[in-house]
């Protein structure tokens, strides 16, 4: 059975598409098998890929509302064990559509779980918002990767989105976990970096990576070439940072196992 794994922030710009691209990249280049769901409607994982969207026959939309199965919307990446449930702008009217809907909170859960027999780690890059897609992507996944920048306002945003894991734990979905809280774009000379670091570890002592993800040009560069930075530049502080990372889960998730 395998994880899902949602990455989350209501706050735009702060890392989100980027965490769920290279990490799936690393997963996949370990040997595991890694769906990505785009689950934003601006699509930056989908182009980060390569996935023209002109090609696409089915989207998340078209799973969400049951109009296809799971399996029929998986796109193969040229890249080792990636796979990609692409998305378009037409996503963005489903969060009004779920509204009236029966079980609206479940619906990706439902959708997915065929797809969780399959793969050891299904991401899902949820959209900078608190709507109901992101709270579909909080029922469906098993924990949250929450990407912060060390900036003021950060805080702010950190405090509403426990608020809402808080809220879907209640309601839905009591065994969802913090996988942890990342600091991405971080440049430690940076005096604000330390303070805001600081400040989370305070309030959330137990739930931040040791591993940070550097402000790094190939992590930018990467997806216009649509590619991972892995297979961009794989020697890259930013690629080498995404594989720390995805020791850092590894051995957190054994560690679950063995207590």
């Amino acid at each position: 059975m395998g994880r899902i794994i949602a990455v989350s922030n209501q706050k735009g710009g702060v890392g989100k598409s980027t965490t769920v691209v290279n990490l799936a990249a690393v997963f996949g280049h370990k040997g595991k098998k890694v769906l990505i769901v785009d689950f934003d409607p601006q699509g930056n994982t989908t182009t980060s890929y390569g996935i023209k969207k002109k090609s696409i026959r089915n989207t998340i939309y078209e799973v969400l509302m049951g109009e296809c199965g799971v399996f029929e919307a998986v796109v193969a990446t040229q890249f080792r064990g990636v796979s990609v449930i692409p998305t378009t702008q037409e996503l963005s009217g489903a969060a009004v559509e779920l509204v009236s809907m029966k079980d609206r909170a479940r619906k990706l859960r439902e959708r997915l779980l065929p797809a969780k027999e399959f793969y050891d780690y299904i991401l899902i890059d949820c959209p900078p918002t608190l709507d109901m897609l992101t709270i579909n992507a909080l029922v469906a996944a098993d924990s949250v990767i929450i990407p912060i920048q060390c900036e003021f306002l950060s805080l702010e945003g950190l405090v509403e989105l426990n608020q809402t894991i808080d809220r879907v734990r209640k309601t839905w979905n009591k065994d969802l976990t913090i996988e942890g809280i990342l600091f991405t774009m971080y440049v430690e000379r940076y005096k604000v970096t330390g303070q805001i670091a600081a400040e989370v570890k305070k309030f959330f002592p137990k739930d931040v990576f040791k591993t940070v993800i550097p402000r790094n040009v190939a992590l930018s560069e990467a997806p216009s070439f649509g590619s991972p930075a892995l297979y961009y530049d794989p020697k890259s502080k930013g690629s080498k940072a995404y594989e720390e990372l995805a020791k850092e889960i590894g051995r957190k998730n054994t560690k679950k196992k063995h207590n």
